[in-house]
Order: C-alpha cells, then structure tokens, then sequence
C-alpha cells in the first residue's frame, strides 16, 4: 500500500468586462484579508475543472462568464495548492461578493491594485494575462 499525499487544486478566473475592465475580489478572510484577488476557489471533488471554474466566477463576482483560453498554470515550492487560472469574458450578472469577499469592483488595467494584491499567483496571473493582450 502507498499512500500518496495529493496537491489541492484550485481554479481562479481573470474576468474583463465588455469595457475590457478587470474584475478583482478583495478578501474577507485569510490569508491575504483585505487584499485583492481574481475569483476563484477550490475544486470540488469530481468537479470538471472548467465548470469549477464558472462556479467560482459566479459565487465570488456574482457574474456569468464564458472561459476564453488558459492563462497559465501555478505552483510554488512548499505550497500545497495548484492554481489554474483562466481568462474569461462576463456574458451577465451583476458584479457583487459573498461572503468571502469584502468588495468587488473593475479595474482599468492600468488603475489595478498591484501593491494590494494578495498572492503570488494572481500577480503572476494578471501579469501574464495582460502580456497576452499587448
């Protein structure tokens, strides 16, 4: 018998409205409260990823999205979480938080909130993101 400690897999979405804005979150609870991040969460357990993905962009923005492609996929040394982060489009919905988040709002891509971010991950994201879009 081998016993395998399996990573986390989490999904997180880099959300633009029609206006090309940039949708962030900004954390009600640890880690990183109060700091700003892209929607996104844990999977469920046999949850598709992509469907994980739509999931957490609607619980935590209150928005209906569609995936356009894949960012990128994330993982540090030492962090147990793999994060895949999707670009999407909001095709509905009206921008709100649950109760993980304390605000929700869209960004200029130029006025996004670089030294509040909360993780690594959604720095690397955004930057990678916007990259792709020059």
């Amino acid at each position: 018998f081998v016993f395998y400690l399996d990573p986390k897999i989490a999904v997180g979405t880099v959300i633009e409205m029609d206006d090309g804005k940039i949708v962030l979150v900004r954390r009600a609870i640890e880690p990183g409260y109060g700091k700003w991040v892209f929607p996104g969460g844990y999977v469920d357990r046999g949850e598709e990823i992509t469907l994980a993905a739509i999931r957490e962009a609607r619980e935590e923005s209150g928005l209906e999205v569609t995936l356009d492609h894949l960012i990128n996929i994330y993982s540090y040394a030492g962090r147990t979480p793999i994060i895949v982060v999707y670009a999407a489009t909001c095709i509905g919905g009206l921008l709100a938080v649950d109760d993980e988040g304390l605000e929700a709002r869209a960004f200029e891509p130029v006025d996004l909130p670089w030294d509040e971010l909360a993780f690594r991950s959604t720095f690397e994201a955004l930057t990678d993101h916007l990259a792709r879009r020059d």
